[in-house]
């Protein structure tokens, strides 16, 4: 069983909370004027997907979910589960749609991520950190609009919006940060 102070509890980690994996959405390092500083948390529970919040004293001890990582290559949606495929010994596996939650506008075929496993099933998928999308729909140039670096509003091929610069042109390829989803850069 390995264990963390709570101050050193971080976004993006999975701990044990009440008994069961929690992924770290938000990680808060608060210190009172008067009283010892804590950690506020947010999570999202990995096996039911409900959401909380909780407070750490800094020097709590708390567990590490031990969790394992596997690069595996996104294949296509089957219904509400995504199917996953191990480049090496090419076993598949079928994730839940709902692990994915608003970052599946970022899948595409073949796209390669890594898939967290607690105790043998999965819990998570980390996307790369960008990935690079053809838009298929975009508004015309509007003539004057150019203070302040104006965006336009494009669809692209898996579906989702993105806010682009103006020269950005049907056909034309866009590179979106997966965390925020803002616009990176245009790829020849």
């Amino acid at each position: 069983m390995n264990t963390i102070n709570a101050g050193n509890i971080t976004k993006g980690s999975f701990i044990i909370f009440k008994g069961a994996p929690v992924f770290i959405t938000k990680a808060e390092f608060m210190s009172p004027g008067k009283g010892s500083p804590v950690m506020r948390i947010r999570f999202r529970n990995v096996q039911t997907g409900s959401a909380g919040e909780f407070t750490y004293k800094t020097g709590e001890i708390v567990e590490v979910a031990e969790i394992e990582k596997r690069e595996m290559d996104y294949l296509y949606r089957d219904g509400e589960e995504l199917v996953f495929m191990d480049p090496k010994s090419y076993e598949q596996v079928n994730i839940p749609l709902a692990l994915v939650e608003d970052q599946f506008g970022y899948l595409i075929q073949n796209l390669k991520c890594w898939i967290v496993w607690y105790k043998g099933s999965p819990i998570g998928v980390n996307l790369p950190a960008h990935v690079t999308l053809k838009v298929v729909e975009s508004p015309d140039d509007v003539a004057g609009n150019r203070i302040n670096a104006p965006k336009k509003t494009v669809k692209l091929e898996t579906g989702i919006d993105a806010q682009v610069p103006l020269f950005i042109k049907v056909g034309e390829k866009v590179m979106l940060d997966t965390a925020t989803g803002e616009y990176l850069n245009r790829v020849k």
